[in-house]
């Protein structure tokens, strides 16, 4: 299975690339196999005899999901050779040479061991999700890269815009994947939904009627509206004179056995529809999807550092995520995605990214963290994105203050 992959052609180049520099920048859309393949690689060609490999992900989902699938392709039992590391749960030994992370995690490590000394190899996947811990952690394994050059540094992006990581870490080498292989089409609505929630719900049912076989991935805002469309498919989609329609919820908090789900294969005669939030975008490959339908929004935490609060807001996203969900089709044969929006506003409304978590959150946990690190000048912090000097500001004054308060008790 994983010589059918678009990477597999490349392994000797690639491999040759990462000898030759130290840090390296891969970009591949979702399913072209550098998430699990490229650990391998690297694994087969001696480099876990110089120490660990450590692949960081953005989601935790996507961590456990990947270091299971890379564990049956080697033929090992997950946990020995190959493991993962999430929040409340850890699946490693002292055997364990490749390691699935969470980025929030691997933070921690930096804790532990400051110059990362254990491991020969630092894979950042994901690097495009922007989240705050992956930006953090680039700032951190540069300035790492400086006085350890035996370490070898892995960006993985799924988007075009590996120019910007080339250039934050002074030039490295951009080496790139081809993803999909059957074109997809995309189709517009000819006027704004005043519903997205409704909109979606009866765009799975026409193409459940009306299109040929293959299972649906449909994009919501968070866990709430999946529940509310679940609802109102589940007993819709047990029609008599209609195929059935199985229905699998996909979000952060979802427990292990119904992750899962999603992943099995869909009993012939029915479809599968998937209802999941941004975490399918890019961290996640589902196999079997025909039709994707985008209805253009995604929920963003934002912090407002005058008032001291965090605010969750629906907003519209980028052409870079709207370009990364309609990416989910095309793999194995022609691909349809519908988005629930018109054509004039992805053209003038959309942003071309999206804005980086560290330029919207509460950075408190930053500062404590950079401070236990020994780092002290954080406006001279080489963060890829500077975020608002304000915000920074306030978060050390919240400290300052928490701090004076727990001393006055």
């Amino acid at each position: 299975m994983s010589q059918m992959l678009p990477i597999h052609d490349l392994r000797e180049e690639l491999i040759q690339v990462i000898n030759d520099h130290q840090i390296v920048v891969v970009v591949g859309e979702t399913g072209s196999g550098k998430t699990t393949q490229i650990p391998q690689y690297l694994h087969e060609a001696g480099y876990t005899k110089l120490g660990k490999i450590g692949c960081t992900q953005p989601h935790g989902v996507a961590t456990m999901s990947v270091a299971s699938r890379v564990a049956q392709e080697m033929g090992i039992k997950l946990g020995h050779d190959v493991g993962y590391f999430v929040e409340f749960e850890d699946c490693t030994s002292h055997k364990t040479v490749l390691t699935y992370i969470t980025d929030a995690m691997f933070l921690r490590e930096f804790m532990d061991e400051p110059d990362l000394a254990s491991y020969s190899v630092v894979m950042v996947d994901e690097a495009h999700d922007r989240t705050l811990s992956t930006d953090v952690l680039l700032g951190l394994i540069k300035n790492i890269a400086r006085f350890h050059p035996d370490l070898k540094i892995i960006i993985s992006s799924a988007t075009l815009d590996a120019e910007k990581f080339s250039d934050y870490f002074d030039g490295a080498p951009i080496f790139k994947i081809p993803g999909r292989r059957f074109p997809v089409e995309i189709h517009y609505t000819r006027s704004p939904e005043a519903d997205h929630l409704k909109a979606a719900v009866a765009m799975v049912c026409q193409i459940h009627l009306t299109e040929q076989a293959g299972d649906i991935l449909v994009f919501f805002t968070g866990r709430e509206e999946i529940e509310v469309a679940e609802g109102i498919l589940k007993p819709w989609g047990l029609g008599i004179d209609i195929a059935e329609m199985i229905i699998c919820p996909m979000y952060a908090n979802l427990p292990l056995d119904m992750q899962t789900k999603n992943f099995e294969p869909t009993p012939k005669g029915a479809r599968k529809v998937v209802l999941a939030i941004d975490l399918a975008e890019t961290s996640l490959t589902i196999n079997g999807i025909s039709y994707v339908i985008d209805p253009g929004f995604c929920q963003q935490k934002s912090y407002n550092p005058s008032m001291g609060m965090d605010s969750l807001l629906k907003t519209l996203i980028s052409k870079a995520f709207a370009l990364q969900r309609s990416d989910r089709v095309g793999r194995i044969e022609l691909g349809k995605c519908f988005r629930l929006y018109t054509a004039w506003t992805y053209q003038n409304e959309m942003q071309d990214h999206g804005i980086p978590e560290i330029q919207q959150k509460n950075l408190s946990s930053v500062v404590i963290t950079l401070k236990i690190l020994g780092i002290h000048d954080l406006m001279n912090f080489d963060f890829i994105d500077h975020p608002p000097a304000e915000t920074i500001i306030r978060a050390q004054e919240e400290l300052y203050a928490l701090c004076t308060l727990n001393s006055n008790s």
